[in-house]
């Protein structure tokens, strides 16, 4: 009995694939599955219908992890029907060292051309929904075996660093502009503190600026970091040494900035009394009187002219735009879903992610705030 339940799941098993393959095929992987820690990796997918008596649509992702980031790089679609080809390369990062599986969520969408040509038929006020038979595909995660970083690395690529320091004399509390660059292609070169504490100097920092340019090798950064030094006195800044490690050649190197001497010209003390009375004392007289009336009167023209312009604006008619009234009558996520398949609009393509993957994957979502979303967009 148990030699025969275990040749009908093997049966069973090999008709699922089979069936499968019947309608399309597919290839998912990764240029490399022994990286490095926070190492780029190019991951590829493609899905190739097979079976030309059906129309086949597809929804597909990867699932999110806090194992790994994942950003979509280039992208081709043939949508013909029934020769559905779809082509999608990634830039995927590991973040932390060991076994990572890369996982995957996919659903077939069988239809046929009647049921096409019935959604489409009419104009776009006449909104038909597309019937397909969904299934869910069971892929095999790509499994990662991640490599550590050496011991106190802070950047993970090929970068290179330039920097500017705008003078190396100025005056006390003077602030000293300076700008360092980190350009090249990796993990996100981002440093948190590029000027230790400790030193005995005021230096003042912003939100660095980050560039980024993308092709199918991957994605280029170019991080600019502007900072501004300030002292009373001489001082040293001291190398600036940042520890980085390149994958591809498994090599670890430095970015440099060097020593830097800043010469500063004390403060004359006699300079930093204030031989002027401020405020200034009070004057008898009537001048306030007249600068009174003026803020009034400035106040008086503003005032009319807000009641104007809002005057105007209320005579305006205001026009409604044709889908409006359709997506509010939209009753279920479905239904919003299809009517947005059928605008055909390119600025609903994440309200229509976000309904697809609450129905297909069980996401969570709330349909009122798609709607208000999709028609702040139209």
């Amino acid at each position: 009995m148990k030699h025969s339940l275990g040749k009908l799941v093997l049966f069973v098993s090999l008709f699922f694939l089979v069936a499968q393959a019947e309608d399309f095929s597919y290839d998912f992987h990764v240029n490399n599955q022994n990286p490095y820690e926070k190492e780029a990796l190019l991951l590829s997918i493609d899905l190739n219908q097979t079976n030309t008596a059906v129309v086949l649509f597809f929804h597909f992702r990867i699932r999110p992890s806090s194992d790994y980031t994942v950003e979509q790089i280039a992208s081709s679609q043939d949508n013909t029907l029934h020769h559905t080809h779809i082509h999608t390369l990634y830039l995927l990062h590991p973040l932390r060292s060991g076994d990572i599986n890369i996982s995957f969520d996919l659903v077939k969408r069988v239809t046929d051309d009647a049921k096409v040509a019935y959604s489409f038929s009419g104009d776009r006020d006449d909104f038909k929904k597309l019937e397909t038979t969904d299934s869910k595909v069971e892929i095999a995660p790509i499994v990662l075996h991640v490599k550590p970083l050496p011991k106190n690395t802070q950047l993970v690529g090929d970068f290179h660093l330039s920097y500017h320091i705008k003078t190396h004399k100025a005056d006390a509390y003077e602030p000293i502009p300076m700008d360092v660059t980190i350009e090249g292609k990796g993990y996100p070169p981002f440093i948190e503190e590029l000027i230790p504490k400790e030193l005995n100097i005021t230096v003042f920092t912003q939100k660095p600026i980050i560039q980024k340019n993308v092709d199918h090798t991957g994605i280029t950064y170019k991080t600019t970091y502007t900072l501004a030094l300030s002292n009373d006195k001489n001082f040293d800044l001291p190398p600036i040494r940042l520890h980085a490690f390149d994958p591809h050649k498994e090599k670890s190197y430095e970015l440099v900035i060097p020593k830097q001497h800043f010469d500063i010209k004390k403060a004359d003390v006699n300079a930093l009394v204030d031989k002027e009375d401020n405020p200034k004392p009070l004057q008898s007289g009537y001048s306030w009187l007249t600068t009174l009336f003026g803020y009034l009167a400035a106040f008086a023209a503003g005032y009319l002219t807000a009641v104007s312009v809002k005057g105007r604006r209320s005579m305006k008619q205001v026009e409604t735009h044709p889908l409006e009234e359709k997506i509010e009558a939209c009753k279920d996520e479905k239904t919003l879903l299809q009517l947005l398949m059928a605008a055909d609009n390119r600025h609903f393509t994440s309200s229509i992610e976000k309904l697809e993957k609450h129905l297909y994957e069980n996401g969570k979502i709330n349909l009122k705030k798609v709607k208000q979303e999709v028609l702040e967009r139209i």
